[in-house]
């Protein structure tokens, strides 16, 4: 494993009887990036975070937290682990105060070393003031800070995060994103999602799981600057036949977006644009507007999820046999 790795995964299987989950994952975690885990409902991500944070046995394979293998000393690898499931694991009667430090003497934290934990995960997450509010109390957003906050109080390594923002507002989601961003920047952070902008928003790698296998594993940054054009979009004052523009050289498909403006469909081809100017100049279509388009990270998803076999039923594996 890197000098840098905090999470190992080797070769995971998960199996709920005759259903394989999850096929053979493989991947690391390093410090200082926020990893966004991408894939349909149904896909495996919750299965996989189970796993990755000793909720959940693997049917096969490995992972290492910290170097420290998670089957043979789950204490140990657990300490370096923060985890907030899908649904917050609060006490609803507990004051916040009440809670976090019900689950910093879970951690083995005491008297001032927890309250020194208290005051900086409260301090981290935006809950000052609202140490004597009762949780059932507060709103959505801030039950998810509490939750987070349960997850960081003993200064984890590795943070997981499985779909932190569901149910909120907007705000509340901008609030969230903000501090998944944080931190990042002083741990190694897994969240699960099947929000695409949250994962431009926040993370700086992403994969994307399809029927339990990983389909895709990409840093953003280089995902952006591979992703060639697949298409054009062109206007003319005097729109030409579609024949006319299907019988320029690399062009695929012609689609129609108003009664002016035309997507083309095309492989990589650097000298597409200068064929089309040429083009409009000879046949006087009146081109103003040329615009090369790259595939999203929304295109690419469906790419790599959609049509590639029978979606599971709503009875989704994830929650156990």
């Amino acid at each position: 494993m890197g000098e840098q790795s905090l999470v190992e995964v080797a070769n995971l299987h998960r199996r709920f009887g005759d259903v394989h989950a999850v096929h053979g994952l493989e991947f690391q975690l390093r410090r200082g990036e926020v990893l966004g885990f991408l894939g349909p409902n149904g896909a495996g991500k919750t299965t996989t975070m189970q796993m990755i944070c000793g909720v959940l046995a693997p049917s096969e394979g490995v992972v290492r937290i910290g170097g420290v293998d998670l089957l043979e000393d789950p204490i140990e690898a657990k300490r370096q682990l923060g985890y907030l499931p899908e649904q917050p694991p609060l006490y609803r009667e507990f004051t916040v105060d009440e809670y976090l430090r019900y689950c910093a003497h879970l951690r083995g934290l005491r008297n001032r070393q927890a309250n020194t934990a208290m005051e900086e995960a409260k301090e981290r997450c935006g809950l000052q003031g609202n140490g004597r509010r009762v949780i059932g109390n507060l709103s959505k957003g801030y039950q998810q800070r509490v939750g987070i906050a349960q997850a960081i109080l003993h200064r984890p390594a590795v943070v997981v995060l499985d779909e932190p923002t569901v149910g909120l507002d907007p705000i509340q989601i901008r609030e969230i994103r903000e501090l998944m961003s944080e931190l990042g920047n002083d741990h190694g952070v897994i969240l699960s999602t099947h929000i695409l902008p949250e994962v431009q928003a926040v993370c700086d790698r992403v994969q994307i799981l399809h029927e339990g296998r990983l389909v895709l594993d990409e840093d953003l940054a280089q995902l952006s600057k591979s992703q060639r054009p697949h298409s054009t979009r062109v206007k003319f004052r005097r729109p030409p036949s579609r024949k006319a523009l299907t019988g320029l050289a690399g062009v695929k498909r012609v689609e129609a977006l108003d009664a002016d403006t035309l997507r083309l469909h095309h492989a990589d081809d650097e000298a597409l644009a200068e064929r089309i100017v040429e083009a409009s100049v000879a046949g006087d279509w009146g081109l103003f507007e040329l615009v090369s388009e790259s595939r999203s990270l929304e295109e690419i998803f469906v790419e790599l999820t959609f049509g590639e076999g029978q979606a599971r039923s709503d009875g989704d594996p994830e929650a156990g046999p």
